[in-house]
């Protein structure tokens, strides 16, 4: 490579090469592209060595879950009203404390009112009502998937947990959902357990980005008889070939429902592929799966004010404002560009293209 005339032969081909990373790479002499798959080797090293990080990162998650654990019991009993909290506990200064103290005196002036109105409405409800029907109602990704006649269901949902496997057990989460006693099952938790892959795939080992879910099971639901949701009866009229005769028949179909979740399509394990509808609901199934774990178990009276929303809405409208004003910029570079063209000022700045 010390040659000059072969840096020279080397440069000519670059040169006559249209620069594309898998051109280039063929242009290169063989001594180089075995350097390069060295390097794709120790990639490969890098890769399980991260996949080995993201496994110990799975045992800090099991050992903090224990930690939030008794704060998440303490937050069910102040949700369902088997506890009240103190007066340190329930202390909490808002950001729009100064407001509510001046707006003090006027809610001094409809005292009387508000004692009166509360003497006809129950004065203490036990708990906090439809905590977590409300967060379902107030997240878009949750409520799309709520049926009207889930909504009195929905309404006993008394906590969500999130429990890790056990060490030495292949990777996974499960969502527990713990209802109250009702009129549509018997269950008195509903389970929904996310199985994960936390190892570069074999043939395409540069993919690898962490931990991904891989497959879901759910669990059989004791309905009542006649309140089974995710299914509904309907009439259907039958000709007789023969004789001509007309009867009505029922049968039971699929009914959308929110309860449908814990009957999640299977990954196939025999290599055959999901069809496009098919691996799309999956897909969804896993992030609907992945946002309870992330977001809604760990700031659920977040999500239940609606603050946690508000803060994700004003993250995404910031990100858009700053791509309309980069656009704005480059369109107003691009009418300077043009006229100034003719003059090939010498001083004038290139121009900046967004990446």
């Amino acid at each position: 490579m010390q040659n000059p005339q072969v840096l020279a032969a080397l440069q000519e081909r670059l040169d006559n090469t249209s620069h594309t990373p898998s051109s280039y790479i063929e242009t290169l002499p063989k001594a180089v592209k075995r350097r390069i798959d060295a390097l794709k080797q120790l990639q490969v090293q890098c890769a399980h060595i991260e996949a080995k990080f993201y496994e110990e990162v799975h045992d800090l998650e099991r050992k903090y879950a224990a930690l939030y654990e008794p704060l998440f019991d303490k937050r069910r009993e102040f949700i369902t009203g088997e506890a009240e909290p103190t007066d340190a506990e329930s202390e909490w200064h808002s950001e729009n404390e100064e407001e509510e103290k001046l707006a003090g005196d006027l809610k001094n002036k409809v005292v009387i009112e508000e004692r009166e109105a509360a003497a006809t409405e129950e004065a203490n409800p036990k708990g906090i009502p439809d905590f977590w029907y409300t967060i379902f109602r107030n997240v878009d990704m949750l409520s799309e998937l709520v049926q009207e006649y889930d909504e009195p269901i929905l309404k006993h949902l008394q906590d969500i947990k999130v429990k890790f496997s056990e060490p030495g057990q292949p990777m996974s989460f499960s969502l527990e959902f713990h209802f109250g006693p009702n009129d549509y099952f018997t269950n008195s938790v509903l389970t929904k357990t996310y199985k994960m892959k936390s190892e570069p795939d074999k043939t395409d080992p540069f993919s690898f980005e962490g931990p991904e879910i891989v497959d879901c099971e759910g669990c059989s639901i004791d309905w009542k008889k006649g309140k089974n949701v995710t299914v509904k009866t309907i009439k259907k009229k039958q000709k007789h070939k023969g004789r001509g005769t007309v009867r009505t028949i029922t049968k039971q179909v699929p009914n959308d429902s929110f309860f449908n979740f814990f009957n999640p399509i299977k990954v196939s394990g025999d290599g055959e592929s999901l069809d496009e509808d098919s691996e799309f609901t999956l897909a969804t199934d896993f992030e609907i799966g992945h946002f309870f774990r992330e977001r809604i178990v760990p700031r659920a009276v977040l999500y239940f004010t609606g603050e946690a929303i508000e803060d994700d809405d004003n993250f995404e409208e910031g990100e858009e404002g700053e791509e309309e004003e980069l656009e704005g910029e480059e369109e107003g570079e691009e009418e300077e560009d043009t006229e100034s063209e003719p003059k090939k000022d010498a001083s004038q700045p290139a121009e900046c293209k967004q990446q």
